[in-house]
């Protein structure tokens, strides 16, 4: 039975598929968890009971219909999207990804991005038999313009991602390079995709950009804003754009429960805006922290999370799972990022132990 499975595949499955590796989650239960970028603030009890009540009156044994286009205004209006434009839902910014991949998986396309960056940029053009072109980041993880511009008149790509600000690095780019990079990008007919995963984090955002740069779409999630768990991302862009890539999308890709939970977080947004003050102020106590710890070099970032350069990243990480908090260590992700941790901001109380554990371990 094992040789008639492994001859099957071999016949059925993708060679490509085949080497690729999946995209692995740590396990985490019992752990101080600062690892996957995570709002660590619950809702207060009044809102959680508030939502179990309404989520016990949803039709689960309906299809979803058009609690689906009550979430899109009410995300439209959240969001300030101009006349002119639309907005599609996914199943996190994932599946987004995955759609705008195969709407534009064009014979002899490219896609593009800064490396290093998210890596579902890439996956998902690999998924699709997609040639992907990364750009490496200067030393402090700044936009290479020079590059970035010679790459994108060499090859012409289809899309273009860039993440503001960036995953794993935290960090916002020079603006009047974004601005030039996304002119050489209509010049060629390609799209750019701002993907604002952190921007609840972050001191600006693209949305000036929609309505008078019809290539460019902005990508969010309600992941960071504090719905991990709910999976809802959304892409926003001209009317036209977001139409077609429309198309490609499953017909009840969002639950009736999720659909309603975002919309309860939506009529909450005070709640969780207050939580990104504090997540914001965290941050900042975790980055100074890091600033005076010897032999520790952190960048300075607009996300909820802040990247760290340590003597020995894997010795690090190792002493800090067996002190009980859980890091990522993204030291394999991209030479650039040599002995390299990413620290995700918790609570007051969850930096604190973080720090200690750090403290200890280096």
């Amino acid at each position: 039975m094992t040789d008639l499975l492994t001859a099957t595949m071999a016949r059925v499955v993708r060679a490509d598929i085949q080497g690729l590796h999946a995209y692995a989650v740590q396990p985490s239960a019992g752990f101080v968890k600062v690892d996957t970028m995570e709002n660590p603030h619950p809702l207060p009890p009044a809102l959680q009971q508030a939502l179990g009540e309404r989520l016990g009156r949803v039709a689960i044994h309906r299809y979803p219909a058009e609690r689906g286009d009550d979430l899109k205004a009410a995300l439209a209006a959240h969001a300030g999207l101009p006349a002119g434009c639309s907005l599609m839902l996914g199943n996190g910014s994932d599946e987004l990804i995955t759609l705008l991949s195969m709407a534009c998986a064009l014979p002899g396309a490219v896609f593009m991005s800064p490396l290093p960056s998210f890596v579902m940029y890439g996956l998902s053009a690999a998924l699709q038999g997609v040639r992907f072109e990364g750009v490496p980041l200067t030393a402090d993880f700044e936009l290479n313009e020079a590059a970035m511009l010679a790459a994108i008149d060499q090859h012409r790509p289809a899309l273009l991602y860039l993440a503001c600000p960036n995953n794993p690095t935290g960090n916002l780019w020079d603006e009047a390079v974004i601005d030039r990079i996304v002119d050489a990008m209509a010049r060629h007919q390609g799209l750019v995709v701002i993907d604002e995963a952190y921007q609840p984090f972050a001191a600006r955002d693209a949305m000036h950009r929609l309505g008078r740069q019809p290539h460019v779409l902005v990508m969010r999630t309600m992941s960071k804003f504090g719905l991990a768990g709910v999976r809802i991302g959304y892409l926003m862009g001209a009317s036209a754009l977001i139409a077609e890539i429309d198309k490609l999308r499953p017909p009840f890709n969002i639950s009736v429960l999720n659909a309603e939970a975002a919309l309860f977080a939506l009529a909450h947004a005070d709640e969780y805006a207050r939580q990104a003050v504090l997540i914001r102020e965290q941050r900042e106590r975790l980055f100074r922290a890091l600033q005076d710890m010897p032999g520790v070099h952190p960048w300075a970032s607009q996300a909820n999370m802040v990247l760290a350069r340590v003597p020995d990243a894997a010795a690090t990480f190792a002493g800090m799972k067996a002190r009980g908090v859980l890091i990522k260590n993204v030291s394999a992700l991209h030479p650039l990022l040599a002995n390299c941790l990413r620290i995700t901001v918790g609570t007051p109380d969850e930096v604190t132990l973080t720090l200690a554990a750090l403290r200890a371990s280096l």
